[in-house]
């Protein structure tokens, strides 16, 4: 599928949108990454709203609704690209009457910083992002959390599940065995092959989609959440991300949490991040 022929915005992501607009509050957007689906962020949008802000969380280009429908038809995520999925968030942004915050995961970080790149955001906080071209190491570790992916060109094309015992390495190494195993049946969908190789492949692509724009100066202040125990994305990753973005005249800032791996954002420690997060938010907007 080309970015030309992206799905639009959907009737729940349309209500999303008016009901932030009729309510006048700050809008905060939260953007999933792979294998997870929207409702990952369904206590972050209700902390963040607690906290005096209206949440929208969007899905990608296609997304089921459910985690059921999701691995019933897995083949609904392939296909998708990183320019075709920030476009898809571009054009819900643009429909809200004031710019929103950002906050994403992982590939959803990413986008997040193409947006904010973009000029799209009032702040942004990534957590645990995928890396863009120019951020420059790869650990062995994150190579394996991608080697599911990667390890078969084919997989391009295709959308593409974890086992248990991928998901436990890429995303629940932080965490007891009962509760990886709850998160992975609970949260775990297929996801698109096509971004993980954009991204493997964009420092060798002048003309990739994996590309942020640090230097806009309407970029507005930035944060990214490094988890320590992060294979998928470690620290090397995020503070090189880090470091790219601190080219911007901006607020840029970086936080390391402790003994937290990539299943920051959905595990039982999430209240922390999502703290961590809204501090810096309330800070700036």
């Amino acid at each position: 599928m080309s970015r030309s022929t992206a799905k639009t915005i959907t009737e729940h992501e349309a209500n999303e949108v008016e009901r932030a607009n009729t309510t006048g509050k700050r809008p905060v957007v939260f953007v999933h990454g792979l294998w997870l689906l929207p409702s990952s962020w369904e206590r972050w949008a209700q902390r963040f709203e607690e906290a005096g802000y209206v949440a929208l969380t969007p899905g990608w280009p296609d997304d089921p609704e459910t985690i059921d429908q999701a691995k019933a038809h897995p083949e609904v995520f392939a296909n998708k690209t990183v320019g075709q999925i920030a476009d898809h968030f571009d054009s819900i942004l643009r429909k809200l009457a004031q710019r929103p915050v950002l906050v994403g995961h992982s590939f959803g970080g990413l986008m997040v910083q193409i947006l904010a790149g973009r000029g799209r955001s009032a702040a942004t906080v990534a957590i645990d992002p995928a890396p863009f071209r120019g951020v420059l190491p790869l650990p062995f570790s994150a190579l394996k959390s991608a080697w599911p992916v990667l390890g078969n060109p084919a997989n391009r094309n295709r959308a593409v599940p974890l086992t248990y015992d991928q998901f436990r390495f890429a995303f629940a190494n932080a965490v007891t065995e009962e509760e990886a195993k709850e998160l992975y049946e609970k949260y775990a969908v297929p996801a698109a092959g096509k971004p993980l190789f954009q991204a493997a492949t964009a420092n060798l692509n002048p003309w990739t989609e994996a590309k942020v724009d640090t230097k806009n100066p309407e970029r507005g202040p930035l944060l990214i959440i490094s988890g320590e125990k992060d294979h998928t994305v470690p620290w090397a990753i995020a503070n090189a991300s880090y470091k790219q973005q601190s080219e911007n005249g901006g607020v840029t800032e970086i936080i390391e949490l402790k003994n937290r791996g990539h299943a920051l954002t959905i595990d039982s420690g999430w209240r922390e991040v999502a703290d961590t997060a809204l501090a810096f938010v309330q800070r700036y907007v």
